[in-house]
């Protein structure tokens, strides 16, 4: 599973090779406080505790980042999806990062 963060997530969306899903695991709150998409992918938000009863919504096909808010949960999300089978990365340091390194028009919280 790769780690990647917020600046090198534009690259390593280009490298795929079907349109991948940037998977937002937060809380509704803090979608609402903080977002941030690549033109290059799928925004998709489900909070961390629906992933396995919504695991279906996701396409195995697809490779799929995984955001939080520091890179804790996300990565225990990308472990899990890894584990079934799924393509996917982790985006260390999450939205805060993104918002210190690549965007800082996005909240910090």
């Amino acid at each position: 599973m790769d780690q990647i963060t917020p600046t090198q997530l534009a690259d390593w969306a280009k490298a795929q090779t079907q349109r991948p899903v940037l998977l937002d695991v937060r809380e509704a709150w803090e979608c609402q406080t903080a977002s941030a998409q690549l033109q290059d992918m799928d925004l998709v938000h489900m909070p961390m505790q629906t992933i396995p009863d919504r695991l279906a919504e996701l396409d195995p096909e697809r490779p799929i980042a995984c955001l939080c808010h520091h890179g804790s949960r996300s990565l225990q999300v990308a472990v899990f999806l890894a584990q079934q089978g799924y393509q996917v990365a982790n985006v260390a340091g999450g939205i805060h990062a993104w918002s210190a390194h690549l965007d800082p028009s996005i909240p910090v919280y």
